[in-house]
C-alpha cells in the first residue's frame, strides 16, 4: 500500500529531523495506520508479521509523548527478552537523537542491577524492559509505575508464550488506570485477547494482512532425516556451500548441547545459546557471533529472539518447531536487506504432515531435497580447493619457495608430481571420512580436527580466506609464538599435549566437569606436541588453578599455569 510521508503523520519537528537523518523515506504500513491515532491518546492494538517496522510505530509516538524536562518514568516497554529490549532501546535512542535531555535504559534480568538502579534513580523517563526484571523493580520500589503515561507491550503474544502472564497482569495493574496502552503482536491468540479485555480502553484494532508470510529471498527446503543421522547431514549440508554464518535452531536445551558438541568435535566454529547460559557469555557468544570468530550459532527460539544480524546465510531447523509462526521468526533470520538467504529443515516420519501445516500458514512451497552423497561433497571439496588454488595464482600472494622445489627436481620429481602430490597432501588435510546416514545406529564420528587454517581437516569443506580474520575455539598451534588472547581473557599452560592423546574436548569437559566453569565461558585451546594452552576468562584463573592441583587428565597428573611464554614451558 501507499503511504503518506512521516511528515503528515503530526510528528513533531525533532523527530522529523532524526527520521530524515536516519534515512527513513516513507513509514512502512503499519506505522503509517498506528503512529496518527497513537498521537491522539488512544488505545491500539497492532497486528503484524516480524520485520514490518512495528518498533518504530510505536517508538515515534511514545516519544512525541515524553516530556524530557520531567525526570521520572513516563512510557514503559515491555519486551519478551534481554535482546530485544536491548534493540528496541537503541531504537528508541536513534529515533530520539535530536531530543535533548531524553534519558532510556534498558532494564533486563542477568545484568547487574546496581547499573539499572543508578539510571532509575537519575530519571530516565523511557523504561524498556522485560517482565520479570521490572517487577522486581517494582517491588523494591526503584522503578515508579505511578505517572507512566503510556505503556507498550511489544510481542505480547510471545511474552504470554514464554509464562509471563502473573507478571505481566501485576505490571498493568500498578499503572495509572487514565494510562494509554499499545498493544503489539504477530498474532491474535486468546491470551492476547484476554489483555486487551482487561487492561485496554476501547483499542483501536490495526491489522496489517501479508500475503505470505516468508520472506521471497529465502530459499526453502527439507530433507527428510533420522535423529541420529542429523549432524551427519548437517555437516554434509555445510560442507558443500560453507557459510560465512549461520544459526541452526532446536527445539530443547539438551539437543542445543548434543548439536553444538558434535559440531565442534568435527571442527566447525560452533558455540551455543539458550536460557541456561549467564547473560555476559550469551553477550560473549553474540559478538564472537557477529565478529564471524563462530561461523554456527546453535540456539534455541528464545535465545535468538531479537537477533539482529544481516549477514546471515543459512538458517536449520535442526528440530521442526510445532507452531508455524516460530517457523517464519526463525527463517526471518536469513534473507535480510536485500540478501538471498536459504531456510534448511530436517524432518521424519509424521513430521511431514506439520510440515505441510507451515507450508499452509506461510503460503509458500518448500521443496524436498536429496542428501548429499560423500562423493558429491568430495568433489564439492575439491572444486573448492582448485578455486582456492588458480585464485592465489593469479593473484600472486603466495611464496614461492624455489630452494625447496628446486632440491625435489633435483632428484628427478617432475613439476606435475609435486603439484599433484602437494594437492594430495592438502585434500587429506582437509578431508574427512563420509559418516553413514543409518537408520539402526549412529554415523560414525569422525575425529576432531585440529588444524583449521587454512582448510578444515576433517569434514571435507574448504574456509576461504576472502572472509577476513577468523578465531576458531580449538585449533593447532601455528609454528612460533601463539596468537594473543581476547580481551578479559587469560591464557594457561597445561603440561600434557598432543603426544599425551590429549584431545581438546577432554580439556574442555575436565574444565567445565571438574573446575565448574560456566557454559561456554572457554576461548582459544591450541594443542601442541608436549603441552596446550588455554585461554579461561580472568576472574575464573584461580579457580581452574585450585581445582586442578591434583586432578589426572587421560590418567596422568599434570601443571596447569598462568602461560608465561616459551621460556618457561619446559
Amino acid at each position: 500500500m501507499d503511504t503518506p510521508p512521516f511528515s503528515e503523520l503530526g510528528l513533531p519537528d525533532t523527530l522529523l529531523a532524526a527520521i530524515e537523518t536516519l534515512g527513513y523515506e516513507r513509514p512502512s504500513p503499519i506505522q503509517a495506520m498506528s503512529i496518527p491515532p497513537a498521537l491522539l491518546g488512544k488505545d491500539l492494538v497492532g497486528l503484524s508479521a516480524t520485520g514490518s517496522g512495528k518498533t518504530a510505530a510505536f517508538t515515534l509516538p511514545a516519544l512525541a509523548k515524553l516530556d524530557v524536562k520531567l525526570a521520572y518514568p513516563q512510557v514503559l516497554i515491555l519486551c519478551p527478552t534481554r535482546e530485544l529490549a536491548v534493540q528496541v532501546c537503541e531504537e528508541v535512542h536513534r529515533l530520539g537523537a535530536k531530543m535533548h535531555g531524553l534519558q532510556a535504559t534498558p532494564v533486563y534480568g542477568g545484568a547487574p542491577i546496581d547499573r539499572q538502579l543508578r539510571a532509575l534513580r537519575n530519571g530516565a523517563q523511557l523504561v524498556v524492559g522485560t517482565p520479570g526484571r521490572l517487577l522486581d523493580h517494582l517491588r523494591r520500589g526503584s522503578f515508579d509505575a505511578s505517572r507512566i503515561k503510556m505503556a507498550i507491550l511489544d510481542e505480547a503474544d510471545r511474552m504470554l508464550d514464554m509464562g509471563f502472564k502473573d507478571e505481566m497482569d501485576e505490571l498493568l495493574a500498578a499503572l495509572p488506570p487514565d494510562r494509554q496502552t499499545l498493544f503489539f503482536s504477530a498474532t491474535m491468540n486468546p491470551g492476547v485477547s484476554r489483555l486487551i479485555q482487561k487492561f485496554g480502553n476501547s483499542p483501536e484494532i490495526i491489522e496489517i494482512q501479508q500475503k505470505a508470510r516468508t520472506v521471497s529471498t529465502v530459499e526453502q527446503s527439507y530433507f527428510e532425516v533420522r535423529q541420529r543421522s542429523k549432524v551427519e547431514v548437517l555437516s554434509r549440508i555445510l560442507d558443500m556451500n560453507p557459510p560465512r554464518l549461520g544459526i541452526v535452531f532446536c527445539n530443547t536445551k539438551r539437543s542445543v548441547d548434543e548439536c553444538t558438541e558434535d559440531l565442534v568435535n568435527r571442527g566447525y566454529a560452533a558455540d551455543r545459546l539458550h536460557g541456561d547460559i549467564t547473560q555476559q557469555m550469551r553477550e560473549r557468544v553474540l559478538k564472537r557471533f557477529r565478529d564471524g570468530a563462530v561461523e554456527i550459532l546453535v540456539a534455541t527460539d528464545v535465545a535468538a529472539r531479537g537477533l539482529d544480524i544481516d549477514e546471515i546465510d543459512i538458517v536449520f531447523n535442526y528440530d521442526l518447531p510445532t507452531d508455524p509462526e516460530d517457523y517464519v521468526h526463525r527463517i526471518g533470520r536469513t534473507g535480510r536487506a536485500g540478501r538471498s538467504g536459504r531456510a534448511v529443515s530436517f524432518v521424519y516420519g509424521r513430521e511431514i504432515y506439520r510440515l505441510q501445516s507451515i507450508e499452509r500458514y506461510t503460503r509458500s512451497v518448500i521443496k524436498r531435497e536429496r542428501i548429499p552423497s560423500v562423493e558429491q561433497v568430495e568433489g564439492r571439496r575439491a572444486d573448492l580447493i582448485f578455486d582456492d588454488l588458480k585464485e592465489r595464482l593469479e593473484s600472486g600472494k603466495f611464496e614461492n619457495y624455489q630452494d625447496n622445489i628446486d632440491r625435489l627436481l633435483e632428484q628427478g620429481h617432475t613439476p606435475t608430481d609435486i603439484a599433484g602430490a602437494l594437492v594430495t597432501m592438502i585434500r587429506e588435510a582437509s578431508g574427512r571420512e563420509g559418516g553413514a546416514i543409518e537408520e539402526d545406529r549412529e554415523p560414525e564420528r569422525p575425529a576432531r580436527r585440529e588444524n583449521v587454517r587454512p582448510q578444515r581437516d576433517d569434514h571435507g569443506g574448504h574456509q576461504r580466506d576472502d572472509r577476513g580474520p577468523r578465531q576458531e575455539r580449538f585449533e593447532r598451534a601455528p609454528r612460533g609464538e601463539s596468537q594473543g588472547t581476547e580481551a578479559g581473557m587469560t591464557r594457561l599452560f597445561l603440561s600434557l599435549g598432543k603426544t599425551h592423546g590429549v584431545m581438546a574436548k577432554e580439556i574442555v569437559g575436565m574444565l567445565y566437569r571438574e573446575v565448574g566453569l560456566p557454559d561456554g565461558c572457554l576461548g582459544r585451546i591450541s594443542l601442541f606436541p608436549k603441552h596446550s594452552l588455554v585461554d579461561v576468562p580472568e576472574q575464573f584463573v584461580s579457580q581452574v588453578m585450585d581445582r586442578t592441583r591434583n586432578a589426572r587428565l587421560r590418567g596422568r597428573p599434570f601443571r596447569m599455569d598462568v602461560d608465561r611464554g616459551p621460556g618457561d614451558r619446559g
